[in-house]
């Protein structure tokens, strides 16, 4: 599944580097792009949804 999310608390690569441990924590195969000026982040993943986005918000970055 793909998906693609904004999550607005995302400011620098030290950001993006925390959610994509995040993301892979709950799914090790995962792969996760992540643009910080966008603020969009693009994740290739065999989990729910739900279960991705609660890694990401549990990590401090809510994805809208």
């Amino acid at each position: 599944m793909n998906l693609q999310l904004t999550v607005p608390k995302m400011a620098c690569s030290a950001c993006a580097n925390t959610i994509a441990k995040a993301v892979q924590a709950v799914d090790s195969s995962a792969t996760v792009a992540a643009d910080v000026k966008t603020k969009l982040v693009t994740i290739k993943t065999v989990k729910p949804e739900s279960e991705v986005r609660q890694a990401i918000a549990s990590a401090g970055y809510p994805a809208i």
